[in-house]
């Protein structure tokens, strides 16, 4: 509830400057092979066809994979990585893809530093850790509260990621660097409205929130 208010009064009194200053991004794994999703798998039938429906054999996927960061703003990607084998996210090697992240925001989006920065980012350890607080501290940027266990709130998983894994649905990648340009590619390729709706779609979803009495957002 307090994060709901928070961001329809900050929306309601500084408006679309307020999205213009939003930074998010999060991780996902990005599979070798991804399933289809239940929309892709549907086919279409002719009324004359008969109503059993086609046989599919199981397959058995691949477990290959890759974690992928990615940050952006409602103008595009600013920052994307892939995380080494092997290896895990901590709050020291968070810090620095947030430093690299800034220099990505100095380079790409001139003036953005100085308006000011909302990040806005999801509660796993390594993103709320001392020394990742005292960085962001430095920064001078903003952290909204973004609510635990509340993927229905995050850009990243309602929009972002959501139409990447369709996107990767039913695709075959042999090795780590195919899989790694093919989604950079992919995330590059999409128009600036792409990422614009992406955050503008926190507004309705904060409304539905409250008028739900901050029940989960499915849609």
């Amino acid at each position: 509830m307090g994060a709901a208010l928070t961001f329809l009064q900050r929306y309601h009194n500084d408006g679309d400057e307020f999205l213009d200053k939003i930074v998010t991004g999060d991780e996902t794994w990005v599979h070798y092979e991804t399933e289809e999703t239940k929309e892709q798998s549907k086919q279409w039938m002719h009324s004359h066809s008969p109503s059993r429906k086609p046989v599919k054999f199981k397959r058995t996927f691949s477990t290959k994979k890759c974690m992928a960061t990615v940050f952006w703003d409602r103008k595009g990607v600013l920052l994307v990585e892939f995380m080494p084998r092997g290896t895990t996210i901590t709050a020291a090697s968070y810090s620095k893809t947030l430093q690299r992240l800034r220099r990505a925001i100095q380079n790409k989006r001139r003036g953005m530093l100085a308006s000011g920065i909302v990040l806005l980012h999801d509660n796993a350890r390594p993103h709320t850790a001392v020394a990742t607080t005292i960085l962001l501290q430095r920064f001078g940027w903003e952290v909204f509260d973004h609510p635990p266990y509340s993927p229905d709130l995050a850009p990243s998983d309602f929009h972002l990621f959501a139409h990447m894994k369709r996107w990767l649905g039913e695709q075959i990648f042999a090795t780590d660097n195919e899989l790694q340009t093919c989604v950079q590619n992919w995330l590059k390729t999409q128009a600036a409205a792409f990422y614009d709706e992406g955050i503008g779609k926190l507004v309705p979803r904060y409304d539905k929130c409250m008028n739900r009495n901050c029940d989960y957002v499915e849609k």
